[in-house]
């Protein structure tokens, strides 16, 4: 796949990225080596390959879930400027 220099001015506005005009064959060349790369990878044929988790054949240790903190929430809400219920008030950000 090709992709025209007013492609890529329209990527770049479209990312608010700054492109130079002198720049703008070059990323045209280096983007269409990627599209076409990725074409290659979308050909392959993956029909007899299992879905993974992960790269690597192995299994995550998992540790026990305890409680290793103490609750200290009190002692945190004692010294913010709001709170109400157990919860902490911050001022509205949205209309």
């Amino acid at each position: 796949m090709s992709l025209s220099p007013d492609q890529i001015r329209q990527v770049a506005h479209l990312a608010r990225l700054e492109l130079k005009p002198e720049m703008t064959d070059a990323y045209a060349r280096q983007l269409s080596n990627i599209m076409e790369m990725v074409g290659q990878l979308s050909r392959a044929d993956t029909a007899k390959v299992l879905p993974m988790a992960h790269p690597l054949d192995m299994h995550q240790r998992l540790r026990v879930d305890e409680v290793t903190a103490p609750n200290q929430r009190e002692a945190f809400q004692a010294i913010a400027p709001a709170t109400e219920n157990g919860l902490y008030l911050v001022p509205k950000v949205l209309e």
